[in-house]
């Protein structure tokens, strides 16, 4: 029996099937009343081609079934019309365009998933609401016969952490632990507790791997959660339970209504899997974390919850790592528990702290896509931008007709004024990229329009922009105030989803992943930057000030010897002269008006731009400062780059620190060598970098970190432990008299010459030139008397 009922859902997962009587859509939603599968069957796939090709499309098609034309008042991008064809099989909607193509026939749309066109298409973006057929079923209702709508809904979702313990080489499970904040477990291969102690109440031992890996699934089946989240759980976790399950001749029905996971991998990258379980929405803190623009020296969760909660994992995360659980595994039980579960919690804990499945929500909420697809950026553009072209008259482009050969620069940046100056101030402007589409009507739509209109506003490069057909100034109008109000509410979260969002739509028309890439529209947003940073320059150096860099939405402007008072006073007024001087201007040449915002925000008592490095030129995205409120900002040196020793990062940090101030530097240099060479400063000499190619790639040149890493692997070989770098991987070296040495195998004497001349000489030298000193004049050239 089924009722009609009217509710509203948050939707987790989306997927298709294919049948004799058309696709059948399966949406997975979260509710108030608890988890339901809504069921669209009899759907169809959908493409267009030119309606003159019709006729022949017709012939070419005739040995493809299930398949019908509706014609429309749609066009291409070229004015002509289109015609609609629809497939009761994606199958043949695939098979079709391939025969189309090969004739030269252009296929519009051809790429678009079936789940997501069905809710693009109603403008369904996370949140719906329906009124369906309902059926109960066991932990779950099936919804079918549906009227959805788009509605606003934010769901309160249920979560677990998930992680597994295994051999170094991911081919023996030892254990599988769950946490949540109302459970906590750990599943572990083990025939009886043979210790002293008494068995944790959270640790369950079974004798056989798939015992184990049943004992999991049973558990996510009690508890039911939309959301399992991990460290890298897609393609370690996950994928090694797969193998495991295979193994052991077990489906790993992990899904709602004990579905299994579908797993998929991409031509471009088949080794990167994607994992859809239905009815539950897997996360990974490392993609979501990155998607969110987070920034860290790595992404280990050892280095990441160091630096967010001030905790580490319970076993120090070097890399005979494996070996040491595997130990634990044969000898005590309990700590590898302890170990597994405190994984668990430390990634539900950087979860909660940083509000990542807040993030996941918001960015569906505003960009239609899935909570677990983290970048798609260019997906995130279809699905917003595809329905309101609809609504305009128009089909997208075909990705094969990318046409263009000019280049569009990239943001402009200044030459620098090096020095040591006082009192420097930063006016930037508010989300230049997307104030100047808004601006400038820079849009596909206002492109294909303006280029047959009359009076259009001019852009580079034979850009020309309707004032009247525009999409995405309207949908950056609605973002803009959307993430005002976030501000205002001081959602955090909202605000920085929302910042993303916008900031993306550049890049993508910029990426010949888009098919609306065009030269016209990229060159139209980042040449008219660059002629507002230069255009500004003149203007603010109009009224006596001088600029000394500029780089994409910013200015530094050096006031000089000022009261602090004065700064504060200068900085505004001049935002406010400049906003009004580009309203103007804008409305004078173009007749429409700004939406530029400059703001005035930072303001450095000390500020330093070195210079290129044996030049006398000033640098570029390289500068320190000290802030008015005492905070020291290092932007592109030393002390942010994780290719630099500890000592340098903390000599860099001290050493500015104090000149900024105008205390005494040279006897902390002299100290800092002096500790140096006499080895008390060993621990903070390691060199980290990343094999970004297997180890075996590297061929012709082979960088120091490549050396240790070799002399790692013959290390670890000689000792019978596994190849560590073979794929890739970080690696902390020291340099030695020997040459790079891993930290972990050194065997030689530290080359303490080389973290003076290479590590410390540098970082002293950039900014001691502007005190009429170097580390030569303060050692007197006698850096043997340190040895």
């Amino acid at each position: 029996m089924f009722e009609q009922k009217d509710l509203k859902g948050f939707i987790l997962t989306r997927q298709w099937l294919e049948s004799s009587s058309g696709l059948e859509l399966i949406y997975w939603l979260w509710t108030d009343n608890g988890p339901c599968r809504l069921r669209l069957q009899d759907q169809e796939a959908v493409m267009f081609i030119e309606s003159s090709k019709k006729d022949q499309a017709y012939k070419l098609l005739r040995s493809i079934s299930g398949w019908r034309v509706k014609e429309t008042t749609l066009k291409a991008f070229n004015h002509n019309l289109v015609s609609a064809f629809y497939f009761r099989s994606q199958r043949s909607l695939y098979s079709a365009r391939e025969k189309l193509n090969s004739e030269g026939i252009t296929c519009f749309e051809a790429d678009i998933k079936p789940p997501d066109r069905f809710l693009m298409e109603r403008f369904i973006q996370g949140g719906v609401s329906a009124r369906a057929n309902l059926f109960s079923r066991s932990g779950f209702s099936d919804l079918n016969s549906a009227l959805l709508a788009p509605e606003s809904v934010r769901p309160v979702l249920k979560s677990v952490s998930i992680d597994i313990e295994t051999d170094f080489d991911a081919a023996v499970l030892y254990s599988i632990a769950i946490y949540s904040d109302e459970s906590r477990s750990v599943h572990m291969i083990g025939e009886s507790w043979d210790s002293d102690t008494e068995q944790p109440n959270y640790l369950y031992l079974h004798e056989t791997e798939k015992l184990l890996i049943q004992a999991f699934i049973d558990e996510i089946e009690r508890i039911d959660p939309d959301v399992m989240m991990g460290w890298n759980v897609v393609n370690f976790d996950l994928s090694a339970l797969q193998r495991f399950a295979d193994r052991a001749k077990l489906e790993l029905c992990l899904g709602r209504n004990s579905e299994k996971i579908k797993w998929r991998s991409t031509a471009n990258n088949p080794e990167r899997e994607y994992a859809l379980v239905p009815g539950r929405v897997v996360l990974d803190g490392i993609e979501l974390m990155r998607s969110a623009t987070y920034q860290f020296e790595n992404f280990s969760l050892e280095h990441v919850s160091q630096e967010l909660l001030g905790r580490g994992k319970l076993v120090e995360d070097v890399d005979a790592r494996g070996e040491e659980i595997t130990s634990l595994f044969h000898t005590q039980k309990q700590a590898l528990a302890e170990y597994n579960l405190e994984d668990c919690k430390l990634v539900w804990d950087i979860f909660e702290k940083e509000k990542l499945i807040d993030f996941a929500i918001e960015r569906s909420l505003l960009t239609g896509l899935e909570l677990d697809r983290y970048g798609g950026s260019v997906a995130a553009f279809d699905f917003l931008y595809l329905p309101r072209l609809h609504r305009s008259g128009y089909v997208s482009p075909a990705l094969d007709q990318l046409q263009s050969s000019n280049i569009s620069p990239g943001g402009y940046v200044m030459d620098s004024q090096p020095g040591i100056h006082n009192n420097v101030i930063i006016l930037d402007f508010k989300s230049l990229y997307p104030s100047i589409i808004r601006t400038f009507h820079v849009d596909p739509l206002a492109l294909v329009s303006g280029l047959k209109e009359k009076n259009p506003i001019i852009g580079f490069d034979g850009g020309r922009f309707s004032r009247d057909q525009a999409i995405l100034p309207e949908m950056i109008t609605t973002l803009w105030a959307a993430r005002d109000n976030a501000k205002s509410q001081g959602n955090k979260v909202l605000s920085q989803a929302i910042k993303i969002i916008m900031n993306s739509f550049y890049g993508v028309l910029g990426t010949l992943g888009c098919r609306f890439f065009d030269s016209r529209l990229v060159s139209s947003i980042t040449k008219r930057g660059h002629e507002i940073i230069i255009l500004s320059k003149k203007v603010i150096e109009s009224k006596g000030y001088q600029v000394i860099y500029g780089d994409t939405d910013s200015v530094f402007i050096h006031l000089g010897d000022v009261e602090s008072a004065e700064v504060d006073a200068i900085g505004s007024k001049l935002a406010i002269e400049l906003n009004q001087w580009w309203q103007e201007k804008i409305d004078k040449e173009h007749g429409v008006p700004s939406y530029l915002e400059i703001e005035f925000e930072t303001h450095f008592v000390k500020f330093l731009m070195p210079t290129i490095r044996g030049s006398e030129t000033g640098s570029k995205k390289r500068y320190a400062g000290l802030k008015n409120n005492g905070e020291l900002i290092f932007k592109g040196l030393e002390t942010v780059r994780s290719d630099w020793s500890p000592l340098a990062r903390d000599f860099q940090q001290e050493l500015y620190r104090r000149v900024f101030f105008g205390l005494p530097y040279v006897e902390y240099i002299k100290q800092t060598v002096s500790s140096l060479t006499s080895g008390s400063l060993d621990e903070k000499l390691a060199l980290r970098k990343r094999l970004r190619r297997k180890l075996a790639d590297y061929v012709k040149n082979v960088p120091p970190h490549v050396q240790a890493a070799r002399k790692a692997e013959q290390s670890r070989v000689s000792k019978g432990l596994s190849p560590l770098y073979v794929s890739g991987g970080w690696i902390d070296y020291i340099m030695t008299v020997s040459g790079p040495e891993p930290k972990q195998y050194q065997q030689s004497a530290i080359d303490y010459d080389f973290y003076i001349e290479r590590q410390l000489t540098p970082i002293a030298d950039a900014i001691l030139v502007f005190e009429a000193s170097s580390m030569d004049a303060i050692l007197n050239k006698q850096i043997g008397l340190f040895l």
